[in-house]
């Protein structure tokens, strides 16, 4: 690399961490915990790269960049944020950042991004004009801090203008809706209208043509396509095949898996490559197990704004969400919390009231740690016998024996995936199992392999 990097943050780790991998890969440093600091550089013609922290000192991040567009045009700007909303992608991508990194992020890929930044002679940025104010996004349940929602968010900011149709993937209650909602209120297509399409409304020799005429060029949404009979597939196939200049933004959600459904004859193939152009996977909450005490707090904020009583979680109470299993995910939490907003005795909600809500769940897995050295088999137990407990004589949902393996295979695979560096040929063989089987539990658990580290 070649060229000088203005580095922003108010962290020292981070601008040290930086200056260094900046350094080594041959590049000159200017690192700064102040806006102010920063702009006079970039005024001072001073820099081929910037890469900024959001939340400083002394302002926002993002409020720079159409100042630094004005005064440098076609400076790259990449932005890294430890912002814990989908909102923070969607400004960058609209304030036309180079790039963005969600923190923690990942140094190696942080430096291969600053390269094609130094390489790439960007042209200057022309004025966006946004009929949508963005803090809108504040009512959308899209929050989350961890790696996995961070990762969506840029995701989902970078192909909101993109012509290519999205396939939205994710268990039940996930917000998978959430998701194809807010790509169309964030894209250049906010102003015209989104529509839910069903079966019942392709149904009929006029069907697919009513629909387009709703849509207008918008966007479209089948949801839950998955589900859609055969003879509506190939309507959908005919009527995307038969699209004009016109046509509308492209959009579907699932629950099932596709690509079985196709290999055991229910979904057709054709139609699976018309709408996968982007596939988005919504993580589980239990794959974002440190985003539950943020989201339940937040659906407590938007119940005190909607007139609700003030509440707030004890630390007992806490823990016990976090333990949580959530087969309903996102929405599931949602309800139990609105419910406990009503039902706890005093401001501060309870462990004894929040067990009441989870024992009258429709399925419940809590799998909670207990003391420390005893056996794994004794701490299974102790959580089973909890979960029948909390049944109240009633016996649990059919289907445990699958659940519960899937809640100890799951980490066990991805624990052992992130001891081997994600060398799958390793965990393999450290798990005692055939290469081809932990491939097929990587795609039927829906894990995520990575060969990176985490370094910052």
């Amino acid at each position: 690399m070649d060229g000088t990097v203005l580095v922003a943050d108010d962290d020292r780790t981070i601008r040290t961490v930086l200056t260094q991998a900046l350094t080594r890969a041959g590049c000159k440093v200017h690192a700064t915990s102040s806006l102010v600091t920063l702009m006079r550089w970039v005024d001072e013609g001073k820099g081929d790269l910037v890469i900024s922290d959001v939340v400083m000192p002394d302002g926002n991040g993002l409020d720079q960049l159409p100042l630094i567009a004005s005064a440098r045009p076609g400076l790259p700007v990449i932005v890294i944020s430890a912002q814990n909303t989908i909102m923070t992608a969607i400004q960058a991508t609209e304030a036309d950042a180079y790039d963005y990194l969600p923190k923690p992020f990942d140094l190696p890929d942080l430096m291969k991004r600053a390269a094609r930044a130094l390489e790439v002679k960007r042209r200057a940025p022309g004025p966006r004009i946004s009929d949508a104010p963005l803090d809108q996004g504040d009512d959308l349940p899209l929050v989350g801090r961890t790696a996995v929602m961070q990762t969506l968010y840029r995701l989902v900011a970078r192909m909101m203008n993109a012509q290519l149709p999205v396939l939205i993937t994710g268990e039940s209650g996930t917000g998978k809706s959430l998701i194809a909602r807010a790509i169309h209120d964030f894209s250049d297509r906010r102003s015209l209208p989104f529509v839910t399409v069903t079966a019942a409304d392709l149904d009929g020799m006029d069907g697919p043509s009513t629909v387009l005429s709703r849509v207008r060029g918008g966007s479209l949404l089948f949801d839950e396509v998955g589900d859609l009979p055969e003879q509506i597939q190939a309507r959908i196939v005919r009527m995307l095949d038969n699209l004009d200049d016109n046509a509308p933004r492209i959009m579907s959600t699932s629950q099932t898996d596709l690509m079985t459904r196709m290999e055991d004859g229910t979904f057709r193939e054709d139609l699976y490559y018309r709408l996968g152009g982007v596939t988005v996977a919504v993580p589980s909450l239990r794959k974002r197990v440190d985003d539950i005490p943020l989201l339940a707090d937040h659906f407590l904020q938007r119940a005190e704004r909607d007139g609700a009583p003030a509440r707030r979680f004890g630390d007992a109470a806490v823990d016990l969400i976090r333990a949580y299993s959530w087969p309903g995910n996102v929405r599931q939490l949602e309800n139990a919390v609105r419910r406990l907003v009503f039902t706890a005795a005093g401001e501060e909600i309870s462990r004894a009231e929040v067990e009441l809500v989870l024992g009258n769940q429709p399925a419940i897995e809590p799998l909670r740690s207990s003391g420390e050295g005893e056996k794994l088999s004794a701490s299974i137990g102790s959580h089973l016998r909890r979960y029948f407990d909390l049944h109240g004589g009633v016996l649990p949902p059919p289907g445990l024996y699958n659940r519960i393996l899937r809640e100890v295979e799951a980490p066990l695979i991805e624990i052992a995936l992130d001891a081997t560096g994600g060398n799958q040929a390793k965990c393999a063989d450290l798990l005692g199992i055939n290469r081809n089987t932990l491939r097929k539990k990587i795609t039927d658990l829906d894990i995520r392999v990575t060969r990176r580290r985490k370094l910052m």
